[in-house]
């Protein structure tokens, strides 16, 4: 179809047809999968989110179209999930602790890490930490360091991105020279 075609449809059934599976999904779907889903071309497809993104980037709507590890999903908008999530949060994901969030900032911030090198940055061990954070699929073993014991090393998960609404890694937040000056001088 040609793109002026393309430009002047309405997409509406279509784009209906896609907002219902990104509802009905609990996973973010790429635009291939929602292609195969919706058995429409990915070029439609790419339109549907894009009138979407429209749609629920008004300031009436509680709800935004979000690129969440690489896949489309419906979700809260932040300011609300913000102060909602206490109630609707996954059962799973509970509060951490400070002492769990500080071992996870560390290991999203300086992955691939090993357990010594983590202990190193925090100044205690981490034993209990890596093993809930592992419970709670927020991290997981990457592999081994080319080093005199072979340790494990760690980084973070899909789970993790999800949870803090990320796309990817390289979204976390800055940090400050001093923080970044703590985590070089563990290495």
């Amino acid at each position: 179809m040609p793109t002026r075609i393309m430009d002047i449809m309405d997409f509406n059934k279509e784009t209906a047809l896609v907002e219902t599976i990104l509802f009905l999904e609990s996973e973010p779907l790429t635009a291939k999968v929602l292609s195969n889903k919706a058995q429409l071309s990915e070029e439609v497809v790419e339109k549907c989110l894009e009138k979407l993104k429209e749609k629920y980037g008004a300031e009436d709507s509680g709800i935004e179209l979000a690129m969440i590890t690489g896949g489309w999903c419906l979700a809260p908008k932040k300011e609300y999930w913000e102060v909602l999530k206490e109630f609707y949060g996954s059962k799973r994901e509970g509060r951490l602790s400070k002492s769990a969030m500080e071992t996870l900032a560390i290991i999203a911030y300086s992955q691939p890490i090993t357990r010594a090198e983590i202990e190193q940055i925090r100044g205690v061990g981490v034993d209990n930490m890596i093993r809930l954070l592992i419970d709670r699929n927020l991290i997981k073993e990457v592999g081994k360091k080319e080093a005199p014991g072979r340790p494990t090393l760690f980084g973070t998960t899909k789970e993790f991105l999800k949870l803090f609404r990320l796309n990817s890694i390289s979204e976390l937040p800055k940090l400050d020279e001093d923080e970044q000056e703590r985590f070089e001088l563990a290495r």
